[in-house]
This record gives structure tokens, C-alpha cells and sequence, in this order.
């Protein structure tokens, strides 16, 4: 029988080989880990952050937080406290831990000058307590290697049955698409880098570029996917789009007092089922799924696939000024720039945001104050146009969301003409 010993020591020889082929194909290890980090220098764990290992990424097409883990972001062992990074990984998933969530583990660019020790994977893995394991759906492991499966054999002793089958094997990211929202995550440069190297490699010719499908004629009747605009134009009968409406109504009906509301999946068939229904115009009667997170997922699911952000990608840059600008302020400037929205779609945000504030108002029973529902919708309400949001951003943006739910009467209360408002 192989001992822990013997497969430690044929994980550090499998990951020399990979090391050493890597090198035979081309030597890019000169090359700087891409990230999209610029973390604040008074971030707690500035020294870890401003590496870029960690990024959150906002939902999966189901509603659950996306959380990246990219090895080529790893500084050489001797530049980076492991337990420092211990802690930040803790920091950070203690943000998000109460709601359901991905991790996606890139791999590529792990080497033995940058890597963990096994010991300390071993201290990281019985640190992360059930608080964290629970609400984890998947972990993506991608552009796996012989180290991988030979550290998992390792661990194997260590892990639950129920844990094991969460993980998942990605050998090149154009399987990633079929499963997360591909647009929104922060890849490395050197991962697609690796990855088209992969694909070249590959015997038979590389596969199919990643590419997405030509996009189908929206139906008349299309409610996800498509902009405010399409939806009103159609259903002139409807100020607030019907999606919105409904689930909204439902869940001021029956979801104001459930525990974690917006913070747990659905079943990712139903979720489906319910789309395709309001995209074939059919009728939705939510009391046949018997699960208030269904109506809960299906309104973040639809903020998320609208092609501009309800808030629009103009205010971007403005919410991440909101820093800079005085705590007793902050209220004051969040009004000017809602009231700087074009009327249809601050008459929309205006229902949802009361809608939310009445959800906060119930937190000692349901635990969503204004604080925590602005870490699941933030990302929903505004992104930027070209880029994914970074682990940085997410602060001002979060701050933004909470002042809109938090202070709702007073952002709200009275709408000045629109008008632009000075970044």
C-alpha cells in the first residue's frame, strides 16, 4: 500500500516533470501574472490582496457568488507569508460563506518555487470548517495535472464523501462556458495563455475556438437577455417589467421573513424551467415549486442577463468615486447620481430598491440587513462595460448598494429633473 509519504514525494516529482515540460514547449515565466487587483493600501491584507491570487466575480448564471483562485498569481515562497494568505482566503470567504458559491481553482502557473507546502494545505483544509464547506456547490479545478490527482489521493482520507463530489475537472476553459457565466470571470493572461497552448496540443488539430453562438432574434415575447427598452416597447401596458413584478409580488407575499432570501440557489433544471416560460410568454404560478428562492433567484437572474446594468454603465465609475468622497456625504451623492438616471429605468430601480429596503427592515428574522443585500446585488445593479468587477471594486460598490436600501426614503424621496452629474 502507498503510504502519505510515497504520494507526497510523487507529487513533488510529478510537479518538477510538469515544471520541465512546460520549460521543452516555451520558457514564459518572465512574463507577470495578469490582475486586475488595485487594492487600496490600507486593505487589511494589502501585503496578499495586491498579488490578485483571490477575485471574487460575481454570480454564476444561478445566482451563486463566483470566487477565483489563480496559482500564477502566487509570488515565489519567500515573498508571501502562507499564512497571511490563510487568513486573507478566510477574510474573504467570510464575506460570502452565508450565501451559496463556486470556486473556480485555476491551476496553471503553480510551481515549486511559488506552491504551498503539502503540510500547510493539509492546516488550510481543517481550518475551512463546515461554515465554509456547506454552502460550496462546485469546485472547478482547471487545466488539472498528474500533481492535482495525486495531491487529491492524499487528501482523499481527509475529505467527506459529500465534499469529494463537488469537485469538478476543467480541462480547458471552453468547458467552463457551459457551466458559469464565462464573460464575468477574471481570467490570468498566462491561463489563456496555457489554455490555447493546451487546445493547439491537442492530437487531431486544437478544438473549436471558444467562441459564442450567433445570437438568436429575441421572440416578441423574450423577457431575459434583453434590454429594459425591448421589454417596454412590448408591454407597453407595464411600467415595471413583468419578471420584476412578479417575483417581486411573490416575495413581499411569502419571502420577507425567510432566513438567507437571496442567498440560496434553486435547482438549477427549475430555474430553466421558469425562464423559458416567461420567455415563451406563459403564465408562472410560483406555489407550484414550493421554494421561495426560486422567485428569488429568478429576479437576480434577471438584473444579471440585462445587456446594461439597471443602473446603466455610465455611473461605474462615479460609484467607485464614493470613496473618496466624506461619510456624511455619502447619502447626499448617491442621490445625485440615481437622479442622474435616464426616468425609465430610475422609475425601475426605485421599485426594487423599495422593494429591498422592505426586505432589510425584517432582518432580525430573515439576516438580510441593508449590508448583506448589497453583497448579492451590488454586482447585479451596476457593472462596468469592458471588464470584469474586481475584488477592489467590490467595496465602493457594496458601500453604494447599501446607502441605495439603507436610506432608501431619502435617495429616493424626490427626483430632481435628470440631468448629468459631474463625475
Amino acid at each position: 500500500m502507498t503510504s502519505i509519504s510515497d504520494l507526497e514525494q510523487l507529487a513533488e516529482i510529478e510537479l518538477q516533470q510538469e515544471e520541465e515540460d512546460e520549460r521543452c514547449v516555451t520558457d514564459d515565466r518572465s512574463l507577470p501574472p495578469s490582475s486586475s487587483l488595485g487594492s487600496d493600501v490600507s486593505h487589511p491584507y494589502y501585503d496578499v490582496a495586491r498579488h490578485g491570487i483571490i477575485q471574487v466575480s460575481g454570480d454564476d448564471n444561478y445566482g451563486r457568488k463566483l470566487i477565483i483562485f489563480s496559482s500564477c498569481c502566487l509570488p515565489p515562497s519567500h515573498e508571501l507569508n502562507h499564512q497571511r494568505l490563510l487568513e486573507y482566503m478566510k477574510f474573504t470567504l467570510d464575506q460570502y460563506v452565508e450565501m451559496d458559491y463556486i470556486l473556480v481553482y485555476f491551476h496553471h502557473g503553480l510551481r515549486s518555487s511559488n506552491k504551498p507546502s503539502l503540510k500547510w494545505l493539509r492546516e488550510a483544509y481543517n481550518e475551512f470548517d463546515r461554515k465554509y464547506k456547506k454552502n460550496l456547490k462546485t469546485l472547478y479545478v482547471v487545466h488539472p495535472t498528474n500533481f492535482i490527482r495525486i495531491v487529491w489521493n492524499i487528501f482523499k482520507p481527509l475529505i467527506s464523501h459529500k465534499f469529494g463530489k463537488k469537485l469538478t475537472y476543467v480541462n480547458y476553459l471552453a468547458e467552463l462556458q457551459g457551466h458559469l457565466n464565462y464573460d464575468q470571470l477574471i481570467i490570468p493572461a498566462d491561463v489563456l495563455r496555457h489554455d490555447e497552448k493546451l487546445r493547439a496540443a491537442q492530437k487531431g488539430g486544437p478544438p473549436p475556438p471558444m467562441k459564442t453562438p450567433p445570437a438568436r432574434p429575441p421572440l416578441p415575447t423574450q423577457q431575459f437577455g434583453v434590454s429594459l427598452q425591448y421589454i417596454r416597447e412590448r408591454k407597453r401596458e407595464s411600467v415595471i417589467p413583468p419578471v420584476l413584478f412578479q417575483t417581486v409580488s411573490y416575495l413581499k407575499d411569502k419571502g420577507l421573513r425567510t432566513e438567507g432570501l437571496f442567498r440560496r440557489s434553486a435547482r438549477v433544471q427549475v430555474i430553466k424551467d421558469v425562464q423559458k416560460l416567461y420567455n415563451q410568454g406563459k403564465p408562472v404560478d410560483f406555489d407550484q415549486y414550493n421554494d421561495v428562492h426560486v422567485p428569488a433567484v429568478i429576479l437576480k437572474t434577471f438584473l444579471r442577463e440585462l445587456p446594461e446594468p439597471l443602473l446603466t454603465f455610465r455611473i461605474y465609475n462615479q460609484v467607485q468615486d464614493i470613496l473618496s468622497v466624506e461619510s456624511i456625504l455619502r447619502v447626499t451623492r448617491c442621490k445625485q447620481i440615481i437622479e442622474s438616471l435616464p426616468e425609465h429605468n430610475f422609475i425601475v430601480a426605485k421599485y426594487l430598491l423599495g422593494f429591498l429596503h422592505m426586505v432589510s427592515q425584517q432582518s432580525i428574522v430573515n439576516k438580510m440587513s441593508p449590508s448583506n443585500l448589497a453583497c448579492v446585488f451590488g454586482v447585479n445593479l451596476v457593472w462596468p462595460r469592458h471588464s470584469s468587477i474586481s475584488l477592489s471594486a467590490l467595496t465602493p460598490l457594496n458601500i453604494f448598494t447599501e446607502i441605495l436600501i439603507e436610506h432608501f426614503d431619502t435617495v429616493f424621496g424626490s427626483r430632481c429633473p435628470p440631468g448629468q452629474v459631474t463625475p
